[in-house]
């Protein structure tokens, strides 16, 4: 695999862990002022679709228009 490729992967796994570490620890100040984390289904759906908005403007951004 060519260098640039592999050092987008890396900086993408750290980012994505980052995010992922940064959005727990506000779901964790969030419940412990309530003393309980309470997501429901709906509330799930929406981050997954968010998610998968991100990730197709992201793929967007490689093409040529």
């Amino acid at each position: 695999m060519e260098a640039w490729k592999t050092r987008t992967m890396v900086i993408g796994a750290i980012l994505g862990g980052l995010v992922g570490l940064i959005a727990a620890y506000l779901l964790v100040q969030q419940s412990s002022q309530e003393k309980k984390a309470h997501i429901t289904a709906g509330q799930g759906v929406q981050v997954g679709l968010g998610v998968l908005s991100v990730l197709r403007l992201i793929s967007e951004l490689g093409k040529n228009k």
